[in-house]
């Protein structure tokens, strides 16, 4: 038992001066802390992970239009949709602008009847009042 203990101290001693003299162990054994698991036995790469890759401006290529978000697109459309409806409502092809119209044409009307009544009633009063 005594031999037993003697070798394993002298290994223990051999382990203990290895790794303070050789910085590549020390990296060694940080590889493999680092891959512990499946991970250290299968390189597998993960499809669905994204690495990020930082570009510089430089590198940037600004002739590619970038692909806008949905929102984006929603407003976009919005205000398109926005424009061509006020487009048919000024050239009066909605219904909207019908109704407008005819709405119109019925103050029209009124009003013009309204005056014509009262340069009736002047044209009558005319007459009696300068005798």
């Amino acid at each position: 038992m005594r031999e037993q203990k003697k070798l394993e101290e002298s290994a223990g001693a051999e382990k203990g001066s290895s790794s303070e003299s050789g910085d590549s162990s020390s990296d060694d054994d940080y590889e493999t802390k680092k891959r512990s698991g499946v991970e250290g036995l299968i390189e597998i790469e993960n499809p669905n992970r994204v690495s990020q890759k930082n570009k510089k401006v430089a590198e940037i290529d600004d002739s590619i239009p970038r692909e806008l978000s949905r929102r984006e697109r929603e407003e976009i459309e919005k205000q398109k949709s926005k424009e061509r409806f006020m487009k048919l409502h000024i050239e009066g092809k909605t219904d909207q602008a019908k109704a407008d119209l005819a709405r119109l044409a019925i103050i029209k009307k009124q009003r013009e009847d309204a005056a014509k009544k009262r340069e009736d009633l002047r044209k009558v009063e005319e007459p009696k009042g300068k005798p």
